[in-house]
């Protein structure tokens, strides 16, 4: 039994913890900011340019054992007000706004040419300063300031 119980996958929650009836109480052009606050309480994060938005944020993660925690629920509350704070808009939105990015392997793919290391390495050796067609790269002479 106590080997078993160290295989339950953990089940954690981070950030704002949603009450589905108070969320559904904040209505657009009656609320405003201070009814708003003393509903949900303080938000996540306040929007520092243009329309006055407040956040809230929810996270459901859960954990294999030996593993990496991978969001199962999320919920982003947006509350946005107009000039004179009253609530203009209440948005939610969920799992379906997360992009999920795999990495493709060791390798970033890139234009341009597959060279390999010692390619890299030695590939410019002789190069350097070198002008196409095989001429020189100094001053011609009769070229300086003094004509010499």
């Amino acid at each position: 039994m106590l080997l078993a119980s160290g295989c339950a996958s953990i089940r954690d929650h981070r950030g704002y913890i949603v009450d589905s009836a108070l969320v559904d109480s904040v209505q657009p052009g009656i609320d405003n900011k201070q009814s708003v606050e003393k509903t949900l309480g303080r938000p996540t994060f306040i929007s520092q340019f243009g329309t006055p938005t407040w956040y809230y944020l929810s996270i459901l993660t859960k954990q294999a054992p030996f593993g990496r925690p991978r969001a199962k629920q999320e919920l982003q509350l947006k509350i946005s007000f107009d000039a004179a704070g009253r609530v203009t808009k209440v948005d939610r939105a969920g799992m379906e706004q997360v992009a999920s990015i795999s990495p493709d392997s060791h390798k970033t793919p890139t234009l341009g040419r597959n060279r390999g290391f010692f390619e890299d390495l030695f590939g410019n050796i002789g190069a350097v300063g070198a002008v196409p067609g095989g001429g020189s790269t100094g001053p011609k002479p009769g070229s300086g300031p003094n004509g010499s």
